[in-house]
């Protein structure tokens, strides 16, 4: 079945293109790359009966503020599965070399990984084992959850005992894969509280579950947008969030193009923290985007 482009912009192009496979399996990515078959079988259509937890990780917050990096080196896979779980609401991240992988890791370590076995620079089982050692030099446990084609017992096992958390064999439907990194998720969830999940950034500070907003001593009232917008920021300080990415995770396809709604709300918002006369937290990069940062 061919997938036809909406007039709703690249966002509804995606949404389209997603419904459509999720109908006829691989059909609908006609227009990707199809996988070299030596390496790696297409991905099967998926199951519907394979049940889907909707909620996200963090009570209170949206699943886009949850980052997956995906190392794979296929683009006809990589690119399918990043935008289904964009599709799905996930912050998702591409990289196709092991070696480059570590380095992501340590510089902005994601809430979860999928990986692939076979990469170059660093194999999969390899990548996994010295993300286990520096875990137990007290880096934050990061939950894996590896792919490959080679799903043989030997293979499960290699990978579970180098540390994977979870392994699922290609080809895979993308239902079952949603469903693992949702359960894997909320495997991180249980042992905290979320309701009392709190951020902070110089005199500001943010609680999740009873989403409450204080400057010093001086309680803020957001609405619900400014509110997710200020969290998105306070997540990542000092960070320059482009704009596309701030329309994408704190409205996802409501909003696209060219509309100023970002801006109206990026000045309300710095009116409600700067109303006793406070410093400005949120600065503007001209031509670029946003960046929580003291001056």
């Amino acid at each position: 079945m061919p997938v036809r482009r909406s007039d709703g912009g690249w966002l509804g192009w995606m949404a389209n293109l997603v419904r459509a496979w999720r109908r006829n399996g691989t059909t609908a990515i006609a227009q990707q790359p199809a996988p070299d078959a030596s390496r790696t079988p297409a991905l099967r259509r998926p199951n519907p009966g394979i049940p889907v937890d909707p909620s996200p990780r963090i009570a209170g917050a949206t699943m886009a503020d949850t980052r997956i990096l995906l190392v794979e080196d296929e683009p006809s896979i990589s690119g399918f599965v990043r935008r289904g779980l964009i599709f799905e609401g996930f912050d998702v991240e591409v990289i196709d070399d092991g070696q480059r992988a570590l380095g992501a890791i340590r510089d902005r370590p994601p809430d979860l990984l999928i990986l692939d076995l076979m990469l170059p620079g660093i194999d999969g089982i390899e990548l996994t084992r010295r993300l286990r050692v520096a875990e137990e030099n007290g880096a934050p446990r990061l939950p894996i959850l590896m792919l490959t084609a080679r799903d043989t017992p030997a293979d499960r096992v290699s990978g579970l005992n180098a540390g994977a958390d979870d392994y699922l064999g290609k080809p895979f439907d993308f239902d079952e894969l949603l469903a693992r990194v949702r359960a894997l998720l909320r495997r991180i969830q249980q042992p905290q509280d979320a309701r009392h999940e709190e951020l902070e950034f110089a005199d500001l500070k943010l609680e999740i579950g009873s989403r409450t907003v204080r400057r010093g001593e001086r309680e803020i009232e957001l609405t619900p947008r400014e509110f997710d917008l200020l969290a998105l920021f306070l997540r990542n300080p000092n960070q320059v969030l482009t704009r596309s990415t701030l329309m994408q995770r704190v409205w996802g396809d409501d909003f696209y193009g060219e509309s100023n709604v970002l801006e109206v709300v990026v000045g309300n918002l710095r009116r409600a923290l700067e109303a006793d006369g406070e410093d400005r937290l949120i600065q503007t990069v001209r031509g670029v985007g946003y960046v929580l940062r003291q001056r």
